[in-house]
């Protein structure tokens, strides 16, 4: 009787510990946005209503990245930005697909702490607007006063 009460602690201990692993890190490979980033980008403002007219989507790349992202450090596989044309409104998301082997965590910390809030000219977006996050192997980068909304709709492409 022990030895059965043991066996079957054992299995419920082998269970709790792998319903316990992490499964955000690109590096687990269970969570992957698929598309181009355009697709990807168009998704995310399907999904929330934008107080403001149309965007212009920007490749990064050497010569820009620093203005999007505040950094030049960030090595990336592709990378977009959108920013409205003409708007009294400051907002961008950009959106970086790494490596899945790159460290997605030093990504965004080196975004959040560099990215320039008021980059544009009279006005721009407080500390506690600007908000970086992923989904497996994709980066966004969030500077709007409304950010979490935008967010929020960031999150529902996680499958």
């Amino acid at each position: 009787m022990k030895k059965i009460f043991l066996v079957v602690l054992a299995v419920i201990i082998s269970i709790g510990m792998m319903s316990c692993t992490d499964s955000q890190g690109a590096k687990s490979g269970d969570t992957k946005i698929e598309g181009s980033l355009e697709d990807i980008m168009q998704e995310i403002y399907d999904g929330f209503d934008p107080d403001f007219p149309e965007t212009e989507i920007s490749k990064i790349d050497d010569e820009n990245i620093e203005y999007f992202l505040g950094t030049k450090d960030v090595e990336f596989e592709e990378a977009i930005a959108s920013e409205p044309l003409i708007s009294p409104h400051a907002h961008s998301i950009a959106l970086i697909r790494v490596s899945e082997d790159a460290d997605i965590e030093q990504i965004k910390k080196d975004i959040k702490e560099n990215v320039d809030g008021m980059k544009w000219i009279c006005v721009g977006v407080e500390d506690d607007n600007i908000l970086v996050d992923n989904i497996g192997d994709l980066v966004i980068l969030i500077m709007d006063e409304n950010s979490e909304d935008i967010h929020t709709s960031f999150l529902s492409l996680k499958k």
